[in-house]
């Protein structure tokens, strides 16, 4: 898989396994590299498949460091996995983010997808028992 960039940053895969606390699922693992450089400024997953398991999940996760936030990092990062999402023929994307993130919100809204909405994690999600009770849900049509 190639990676993919633009003017600031790259997207380099740096691992490809599967994951998961209940079903097993593909996933693409990605450095964020500032552009021409080995500085890593955070990571990003590409989680494949569609299940209730990855609707409150997420097929994407990402982290900037917190060193390099501010930036657009995430924003740019996502823009740059939807092109690797198209190139994998993937119809659309779910992501999630914490009501109370507000910064993933905020790139999330840039992003413009489709605002689902706020869903209760069921009880018997892994995430409700890490503590995540509500999740803000949006979806990006990429086909």
């Amino acid at each position: 898989m190639k990676s993919y960039s633009n003017d600031v940053i790259e997207i380099r895969l740096a691992s490809r396994f599967k994951s998961g606390w209940i079903n097993r699922y593909e996933t693409y693992y990605f450095d964020i590299l500032l552009k021409g450089t080995r500085t890593r400024v955070g990571y990003i997953d590409l989680r494949m498949g569609y299940s209730e398991f990855l609707y409150y999940l997420g097929n994407v996760g990402y982290r900037i460091y917190e060193e390099y936030r501010g930036n657009h990092y995430a924003y740019q990062a996502c823009q740059l996995l939807f092109a690797c999402a198209k190139d994998l023929q993937i119809p659309y994307l779910i992501i999630t983010c914490s009501p109370d993130n507000v910064a993933s919100k905020k790139t999330l809204e840039k992003l413009g997808g489709k605002y689902i909405g706020e869903k209760k994690v069921p009880l018997s999600h892994p995430m409700h028992l890490q503590g995540e009770k509500i999740k803000c849900i949006y979806r990006y049509d990429i086909l």
